[in-house]
């Protein structure tokens, strides 16, 4: 299966420009330098900085072989989180939230990490728009197979497909469901990205039921009949509840709500574009990788079908490379179907029921699991903090101290900095590993920092105000009208409720 990064670039290093062409990515700050010259001397201390085993790697207990309850351990011993510490302020369900996001704003097949790239020559194959392309592929004419063609769904209704023997396994014997696959077991939806993990595949289908919902909702209660104005309608509000979702939840538990607000009142001050928007690199290989960070070794991935027993839970390593790629492996790796693999909500988003988890803090270290990454060639990089390093070089990223001072914000003390003196990055850093610093040192790991934030807000609320039928360009005063817990709030456990897919517990 195709994972993030498996691709080869062809072609020449275009010059750099300061706006992009429509479909492409570009550049927030232009004119300032690569933070290195690519030299071997240079990847070497990249390398070194995201080695297992180096000061970017959590050092968790990985030896699942010497302790079979090692991923159940890993969540509810405290002495197992010494040096990848809990994020109490967001929930386990965020990082995979923010990797659905991802998959909906950028699709970039061609970029190498052996080669430098300009980014306004790298084509983005996903519109760079937050409208669910990833879900609803090019709609019901031009992608059929992403619907269900039955009476009962009248080809606008989104497929999905209940996972046999699933009932026998949930609680209450609550029916679970599935992508469509193909016969080869692909998952057939808009991003083949979005069946990289269970979570993450488990919450395209979630959307997947949501639009359905929806369209039941449009039909009983606002009364449309015809099937265009039907999945018209229902489009729109599924993408509007969405998008405040994004603002409202995510933005503001991730960057902080003065700094969303602010973005919101008086505007963005480094996110332009002279046509249509476009994915900054600084965005998406440097500030948005924070979420590489949030990853758990672990999860709970349900309650089984005794959910008060902790031996009914269901509990697994992210992924385990050395594990057989069978058809129901013992981690969440995507792209398998089997009876105990869905996804009970209540232990990612906060249902009031205290059985929420949390993610882990945005700082310098990542969860071990991420330095083996499953599915690479032999002698390919498989650390992720490698990957996401040596990409700097790829697309040329300005340091962190650089872009900093242009958005006169301040610059981190070069005491924060100074495990990097060795590796000669201490004051010439790459932008993520400085955005992950300057979250662990300005807010504990809570949420993003001063620079990272701005960045982050900015390039969200800019890609909604630049889409001329997002809620915010249409009607910024807009507040949701599907049923919530909060009268005032519509949050992803709102949506996962109207979904239909939280099994009572």
């Amino acid at each position: 299966m195709t994972r993030h990064g498996h691709y080869t670039l062809g072609g020449e290093n275009p010059p750099r420009s300061t706006y992009y062409e429509q479909g492409k990515f570009g550049r927030l700050f232009p004119m300032l330098p690569p933070f290195a010259t690519d030299t071997p001397t240079v990847r070497n201390a990249l390398k070194e900085l995201g080695k297992k085993g180096g000061i970017m790697d959590a050092a968790d207990e990985m030896d699942i072989v010497a302790n079979p309850d090692l991923a159940k351990d890993l969540i509810l011993d405290p002495a197992l989180n010494v040096n990848n510490p809990n994020n109490p302020a967001l929930s386990a369900g965020m990082t995979f939230l923010g990797q659905f996001l991802d998959h909906d704003m950028t699709f970039d097949p061609t970029s190498s990490l052996e080669r430098q790239a300009d980014p306004e020559a790298i084509r983005n194959f996903r519109n760079p728009l937050l409208e669910l392309d990833s879900m609803y592929g090019s709609g019901p004419g031009a992608s059929p197979h992403l619907y269900d063609q039955s009476a009962a769904g009248e080809g606008i209704k989104l497929l999905v497909i209940e996972i046999p023997g699933a009932a026998a396994h949930s609680a209450g014997g609550f029916a679970r469901f599935d992508l469509p696959r193909n016969g080869q077991k692909t998952g057939l939806l808009g991003d083949p990205r979005n069946d990289e993990n269970l979570i993450v595949s488990q919450l395209h289908m979630s959307m997947l039921k949501f639009h359905n919902a929806v369209v039941d909702h449009v039909k009983s209660d606002l009364g449309l009949t015809h099937p265009g104005e039907v999945f018209a309608e229902a489009q729109r509000l599924v993408r509007w509840h969405y998008q405040w979702i994004i603002v409202h939840e995510f933005l503001a538990k991730t960057v902080g709500k003065p700094v969303m607000d602010d973005i919101l009142a008086h505007g963005r001050k480094f996110y332009k574009w002279r046509n249509q928007p476009f994915i900054p690199v600084e965005f998406s290989v440097g500030a948005y990788r924070f979420g590489h960070s949030q990853v758990r070794p672990s999860y709970r991935s349900n309650f089984g079908p005794t959910p008060s027993d902790i031996n009914s839970q269901v509990f697994k390593l992210i992924f385990n490379d050395s594990l057989p790629d069978s058809s129901d492996p013992n981690d969440l790796r995507g792209g398998k179907r089997a009876p105990t693999r869905f996804i009970d909500w209540q232990t990612f988003f906060d249902f009031g029921d205290g059985n929420v988890k949390p993610n882990k803090k945005v700082d310098t270290r990542l969860s071990t699991v991420l330095f083996d990454l499953p599915g690479f060639a032999p002698g390919d990089v498989q650390a992720l903090a490698q990957r996401n390093l040596l990409r700097h070089l790829t697309f040329g990223l300005p340091a962190g101290q650089s872009v900093a001072k242009a958005m006169k914000l301040p610059v981190l003390d070069p005491i924060h900095l100074n495990d990097l003196e060795p590796l000669n990055l201490h004051k010439r850093t790459p932008l993520w590993f400085y955005i992950l610093r300057e979250a662990d040192v300005e807010e504990d790991g809570k949420q993003l920092g001063s620079v990272g934030g701005r960045i982050v807000a900015e390039v969200f609320i800019g890609l909604l105000q630049g889409d001329a039928l997002s809620y915010l360009k249409q009607d910024p005063g807009w507040t949701p009208t599907l049923p919530s817990a909060d009268a005032d709030s519509f949050e992803m456990s709102d949506l996962l409720r109207f979904a239909g897919v939280v099994a009572p517990l």
